[in-house]
């Protein structure tokens, strides 16, 4: 496939839906983890244009941060702190409306309104956390958490 996206305006639904196919033309038959979470965060930021969207890697009990698109980040997040910690001790994903209510809550970028964080499970193990956050006040819903969860799963190959 040709690495460009065909970017695509409609409902959030369709949106997806309309990228998942290209992401898996993308993805497909390349083993490589990183070079796909590479690319996963550059097609989801062409097509939402969200304020950050990328991946962090469990390493040494914390989380490093990994291939990513938007602003500078946060480097280290401990077990637990923050969205993305919170996210992955309690291996769960973490919908937030509204990251200033978020007890805790780690702010690397002040523009940040809202957050969505997915644990990605090797093994029952969480290895690596996708973080998407927007300007906007109540970005992301079920609709992203569905089909972010799909994407995820992609991403590491299952």
């Amino acid at each position: 496939m040709a690495e460009d996206l065909e970017i695509f305006s409609g409902t959030k639904q369709e949106q997806y839906e309309h990228l998942i196919p290209q992401l898996k033309a993308l993805l497909d038959g390349e083993p490589d983890l990183i070079a796909n979470m590479a690319n996963t965060a550059a097609a989801l930021k062409e097509q939402f244009n969200w304020l950050w969207i990328g991946f962090y890697l469990v390493k040494n009990e914390e989380l490093v941060l990994g291939p990513f698109q938007g602003p500078v980040a946060c480097t280290r997040i401990k077990k637990g702190r923050g969205v993305c910690g919170t996210a992955w001790a309690n291996k769960k994903t973490l919908l937030v409306d509204d990251v200033t209510k978020f007890p805790g809550h780690i702010s690397c970028n002040s523009t940040s309104r809202s957050e969505i964080v997915i644990p990605i499970y090797k093994n029952e193990e969480v290895f690596a956390v996708f973080d998407a956050d927007s300007t906007e006040i109540k970005e992301f819903d079920e609709t992203d958490k569905k089909y972010l969860e799909e994407i995820v799963w992609m991403v590491k190959g299952e």
